[in-house]
């Protein structure tokens, strides 16, 4: 018999918690600092992944992300060393996927040749926007020019490039976002990830938001027809969404977001990083101490760098749907009794069937291209696994 985690794999994330800049938007655990110590950084990476894999080998390992932060501002030799490491520790597939997020800056473009030596084989490049007058409403630093120049190095480097892009923004057309999307399809990437610009608390967009000082953004319709015209531009491509924000060619899937996808186990290893890992049979969440000088001292020092906590099988099952639902093949419904000894309502499933949200073939259940603009809804109904809903609303502004 199989452990749950193996449905989805098995990955390491590694956050690289630094930046040049902190983007006006941007809500995750990255750091503007002076200098950065990268042999004190490398030696507390190398210990904690040591450590976890006392516990986590032999198990074979799908994928490795670097995120951040600025993963392309880490040193080459850095990232291969850690890549070395990772390799000598765990059993890895033939086909293991190792993927870096960059920035498209000319001074990181010069480097994605020693990442690629370093052991890089996929490059996530943070293009944001193809509109010099957003970039720098966004506090990017580079250009249009230079991500393009970026994305198109990028292709001549790696196996795989993936380009990022902020839709939904300030005073943007259909017309504009609609041109926007289909430069950045010409430049041939194997697969975008297209996320609308969420306005997050604590943020210096979100205290503008609170004081009435943000114009232009888009009300629910048009961020729902933003959302619609997004699919139909990329479909032409023949880069669908197989999940609800990732677009890809056949193939060309981000392997380790699938492990969060398909709800399989992964190593958080960094200041903040999350991550769910089982051991002995029980699911843990970890998450790593967020401030990076006390997560780089609690590891140097042997102590106690993240906390770990149990999670019921009931809260299994939850994160299971609301990660699977988000990609095209969606949840096996066994696989749910499996988790927490409880079924789907049936009266639920059959509601949002009749309403052409959700199909069900066999033991698969998949939301529809209707269903994902209100999946955080869905999500709800089938996480009640004792009551019955007879109305759900249709709003649009349910985007993810």
């Amino acid at each position: 018999m199989i452990n749950d985690w193996q449905h989805g794999g098995f990955g390491i994330y590694l956050h690289w918690p630094f930046c040049e800049s902190k983007c006006p938007y941007c809500d995750f655990n990255s750091h503007v600092a002076q200098e950065i110590d990268q042999e004190a950084w490398l030696q507390a990476y190398l210990k904690c992944l040591d450590r976890a894999a006392i516990k986590t080998s032999p198990r074979l390992l799908n994928t490795v992300f670097f995120g951040g932060g600025t993963p392309s501002l880490m040193s080459p030799k850095l990232v291969s060393e850690i890549v070395n490491r990772i390799k000598s520790i765990w059993t890895v597939s033939n086909d293991l996927e190792v993927t870096l997020e960059a920035n498209p800056s000319s001074f990181e473009a010069n480097r994605f040749k020693e990442y690629y030596d370093a052991g890089i084989n996929r490059l996530s490049v943070g293009v944001q926007a193809l509109n010099d007058e957003d970039l720098k409403r966004l506090g990017r630093l580079h250009s249009v020019n230079e991500a393009i120049n970026a994305v198109e190095i990028s292709n001549s480097i790696f196996n795989y490039t993936s380009l990022d892009l902020i839709y939904a923004r300030q005073d943007q057309t259909i017309d504009d976002w609609s041109s926007e999307l289909k430069r950045a399809l010409e430049l041939d990437t194997s697969h975008l990830s297209l996320y609308q610009l969420t306005i997050e608390d604590g943020t210096p967009f979100g205290n503008l938001s609170k004081k009435g000082k943000l114009k232009g953004l888009p009300v629910d319709d048009q961020a729902a027809n933003l959302y619609e015209v997004t699919q139909d531009i990329c479909n032409k491509f023949n880069l669908p969404a197989y999940e609800i924000s990732n677009h890809s060619k056949p193939g060309s899937e981000s392997r380790h977001n699938l492990v969060y996808w398909r709800y399989g186990d992964y190593l958080g290893v960094g200041p903040g990083a999350h991550g769910r890992i089982t051991i002995d049979g029980k699911k843990l969440a970890t998450i790593g101490k967020h401030d990076p000088r006390e997560w780089l001292s609690a590891v140097k020092n042997s102590r106690n760098y993240e906390t770990i906590a149990p999670i019921s099988s009931i809260d299994q099952a939850k994160e299971y749907l609301v990660m699977g639902l988000r990609i095209s093949e969606g949840i096996s419904l066994s696989r749910v009794k499996e988790i927490c000894d409880h079924k789907i309502d049936e009266n639920n499933i059959g509601y949002l069937t009749d309403l052409g949200l959700v199909t069900v073939d066999d033991d698969r259940l998949s939301v529809n291209s209707s269903g994902r603009i209100i999946l955080n809804q869905i999500i709800n109904k089938l996480s009640d696994t004792s009551v019955s809903y007879t109305h759900l609303t249709l709003p649009t502004s349910d985007l993810v």
